[in-house]
């Protein structure tokens, strides 16, 4: 499991996460890219706890998907199962369990801030903090994709699923999108990643 989880984890991370995998029994599986989430906990029908992780990501999203995922076991573990999954108890729990790991040792000097920032209130997926989301998106692999945010107003683009929209104004943080087949308007979060068409 060492040798995996070094593939996935920064150097630092490694000790203590199979330090939490070993203290909670939790079964880590690593699975292939799902496109609507990173991670994913349960409690298996034979009382075990298993935990997956898509292999895709970097090493830092890697980490903060285990431990978001770790957090939510320790959080029904502790409040029951009546807790919402992103409610107070986790997200206390999150905050407490990440701790140690927000140090230069582990996460590099860019991150740290916008991490601590974030984990003031962390939120239920790390793309739903769009500048986390960003600074994180520097250490992915290269790729063709771009975010809502920077392509032009009036652009064509297209989402993983094939469909296509047309980029609308911003609301907020938001951007209004016109899908082209049905005239129907999405919103988009500003760090949706699409490819540009046209």
């Amino acid at each position: 499991m060492k040798d995996t989880l070094h593939k996935y984890l920064p150097e630092r991370a490694v000790i203590p996460i199979m330090g939490m995998i070993k203290a909670y029994q939790v079964q880590l599986k690593i699975v292939n890219q799902r496109q609507s989430k990173h991670g994913d906990y349960r409690l298996k029908p034979d009382g075990f706890h298993q935990i997956t992780v898509n292999s895709n990501l970097n090493k830092y999203r890697f980490l903060l998907t285990t431990v978001h995922e770790v957090a939510h076991l320790l959080a029904f573990k502790t409040y029951g199962f009546s807790i919402l999954p992103h409610g107070a108890e986790w997200k206390h729990t999150f905050q407490k369990l990440m701790l140690p790991f927000l140090n230069p040792e582990i996460f590099p000097n860019d991150l740290l801030p916008e991490l601590a920032r974030h984990f003031k209130n962390p939120t239920a997926s790390s793309d739903t903090d769009a500048i986390l989301s960003v600074a994180l998106k520097h250490y992915d692999g290269p790729n063709e994709k771009n975010f809502i945010f920077e392509i032009p107003f009036g652009s064509i683009f297209q989402i993983p699923n094939g469909r296509k929209f047309k980029k609308g104004r911003r609301i907020r943080k938001r951007y209004e999108c016109q899908e082209v087949s049905s005239g129907k308007i999405y919103v988009f979060q500003p760090n949706a990643e699409v490819d540009l068409l046209k």
